[in-house]
């Protein structure tokens, strides 16, 4: 752990693995379990830093090949690094690109030196390699700044899975190698698709580089709901206990419960963005559509109790006619409320754990769908392509 960094657990569940924590970092600390609204060009659609503060966020993420697309990482590094290019004062975790790269799956090569693909914006030839992803990331200057890594697809056949867990791992060590920054934590990348004996002989693995931090990726790439918790149940408690754990991708309320049972610190996905520019409401458990009709005359707030700027000034019907109006502020509005409430739904867990009445407090949450449930849970990706 660099020395600017560091982890402490304050307290854990004595029903689950799931634990309360503190991640201190070079721009402060974040308290976990967390979500981290994701703000993937050096912005969360819609919504100012300090809304973004208000809202109770501590740490957010910028992606490593989108700002490498654009604006490109020189022009940030002469700003003063990402912190103060987008005015940012806390905390922020740099994806490396690979899940973006891996997407653009007709349009790349891979090799053992890394990928070669064009640009989908101007059709340049772009070479990215481990060495190449963390150059850039120590340009942009983020305190977390996570390893290139290969993002198998789902479905994928086991061979394809085992090599690209093992070009991860391979990977990983030249990432090592290559970063420069101690004012930055790099964090490995466990993968082995939906197999649950390459996920946990990878985790083994990467356990032993005593990396700053362990994330899971290549998850919430199509898998259903269960397969994902089997996947986080079986590979967090070999990551080591006293470091900060993130599950990538993830931010539904069942998942992210089930996740920080199994010993998941930190959370993102674009979910509360992405449902707000579509006129969808995140309300303590639920989904909501704004623009049905039954909100067009409904002048209470959209959740009394919630302390985000849109639930203390705002009616049901302001947003619905917003939405409809198609102005802008509508997607504002409910993007900050959505924000809040999954930031709010891990501080309540946080504080469950704390107290330890965490399986108690949220049992509903860490049980299963039943067949016809309904749920707010979504099935797409949380993440950005």
């Amino acid at each position: 752990m660099p020395a600017k960094f560091s982890f402490q657990c304050q307290a854990q569940c004595s029903h689950t693995q799931a634990r309360a924590g503190t991640f201190h970092t070079p721009h402060g600390p974040v308290h976990t379990p967390r979500f981290m609204p994701v703000g993937t060009l050096a912005n969360v659609k819609t919504v100012t830093p300090a809304q973004l503060q208000a809202a109770g966020a501590e740490m957010v993420l910028a992606n490593t090949y989108h700002l490498h697309l654009q604006p490109g990482e020189d022009l940030i590094a002469e700003a003063g690094g990402l912190h103060s290019f987008m005015a940012w004062p806390g905390p922020i975790l740099t994806d490396s690109g690979g899940f973006q790269v891996f997407s653009l799956s007709k349009i790349r090569t891979i090799s053992e030196d890394g990928v070669v693909f064009r640009s989908p914006r101007d059709g340049r030839l772009i070479e990215m390699s481990p060495e190449h992803s963390i150059h850039i990331q120590n340009q942009l200057g983020a305190d977390v700044i996570m390893a290139f890594d290969e993002c198998p697809p789902y479905p994928a056949d086991r061979e394809a899975v085992i090599a690209a867990t093992d070009r991860t791992y391979s990977w990983l060590k030249r990432c090592i190698q290559a970063h420069q920054r101690s004012d930055q934590a790099l964090f490995g990348i466990v993968q082995g698709g939906v197999h649950l004996d390459l996920r946990q002989a990878a985790a083994e693995q990467l356990a032993q580089l005593d990396l700053p931090g362990y994330a899971i990726g290549g998850v919430s790439v199509g898998e259903p709901p269960e397969l994902i918790k089997k996947i986080v149940k079986a590979t967090t408690p070999l990551l080591p206990p006293d470091r900060p754990r993130y599950l990538m991708g993830v931010g539904t309320y069942r998942e992210m419960a089930q996740a920080i049972a199994s010993g998941i610190d930190l959370f993102d996905c674009v979910i509360p963005t992405r449902l707000g520019r579509h006129g969808a409401a995140l309300v303590r458990g639920e989904r909501w559509n704004l623009k049905n009709a039954r909100f067009r005359r409904d002048l209470t707030p959209m959740d009394a109790d919630c302390p985000c700027y849109t639930c203390q000034n705002f009616s049901r019907a302001y947003l619905c006619h917003l939405i409809h109006a198609q102005e802008l502020l509508g997607y504002t509005l409910i993007s900050i409320h959505n924000i809040t409430e999954l930031i709010r739904f891990t501080q309540q867990i946080r504080q469950a754990i704390l107290q330890d009445r965490f399986a108690e407090q949220f049992q509903a949450w860490l049980q299963p769908l039943e067949k016809g449930q309904s749920s707010a849970d979504l099935t797409q990706s949380g993440r950005e392509a």
